[in-house]
């Protein structure tokens, strides 16, 4: 069933879980904050395939995630510092007029209720941590520590692991869409093989162009 909800398009994909830190200075972006505010705190936010995240004309994805407002501080200036949390995810169904600022009919997107075999988690947060092991190495983003465990129910330990993906925004989009955990766990350990490769490449490349 579809409902009307205010959306925040955004240069970045927010995950169920995951947490969605917010610097609002648009005057319409601050209407929107202030009527969630005045209701139950929720608004949807969706990538922005194409386009600036400040003046609108931008071309939006239509799957994105709901998010909760959960904490708000105000500056004297009249701009907003806003901490959200994705809840669940939604697909567009229709975009109404940018007025005072964007809204879309959406619906729920549950994840189908499947299982997820335990080998498929171990294997994407394996593939994960070595991508990230790899990319410390060029100095992009720290390694995982070794004693950093991932807890949660499946569904849970998923959304954290793809939140963790330092992948590029359209391939974390592919995993926002992904039907169902394990899809969407093999295709992060498949995105993150494939990086890890390139990386490799480039380590590679990187020691045979240094002093003999």
């Amino acid at each position: 069933m579809s409902y009307r909800l205010g959306m925040f398009p955004l240069s970045t994909v927010l995950f169920p879980e995951a947490g969605l830190p917010l610097h609002v200075f648009e005057e319409r972006y601050r209407t929107l904050m202030g009527d969630c505010l005045d209701t139950d705190g929720e608004f949807g936010v969706v990538l922005i395939a194409r386009g600036s995240e400040v003046g609108g004309g931008d071309q939006r994805t239509d799957v994105g995630t709901v998010a909760r407002i959960a904490n708000v501080a105000e500056l004297d200036d009249g701009r907003m510092l806003v901490v959200a949390t994705g809840v669940r995810r939604v697909r567009v169904e229709d975009w109404l007029l940018d007025d005072p600022y964007p809204c879309a009919l959406v619906e729920d997107l549950p994840d189908p209720g499947r299982v997820c075999p335990g080998a498929v988690l171990t294997a994407a947060e394996g593939s994960l941590r070595r991508l990230r092991s790899l990319l410390s190495e060029l100095g992009d983003v720290p390694a995982l520590p070794h004693s950093l465990r991932i807890s949660g129910d499946p569904d849970e330990i998923g959304w954290q692991l793809c939140d963790m993906a330092p992948l590029a925004s359209l391939d974390l989009q592919r995993l926002l869409v992904a039907d169902g955990l394990e899809a969407r766990m093999r295709l992060l350990a498949e995105l993150c093989d494939a990086m890890s490769g390139d990386v490799i490449g480039l380590l590679a490349d990187g020691e045979a162009g240094g002093p003999a």
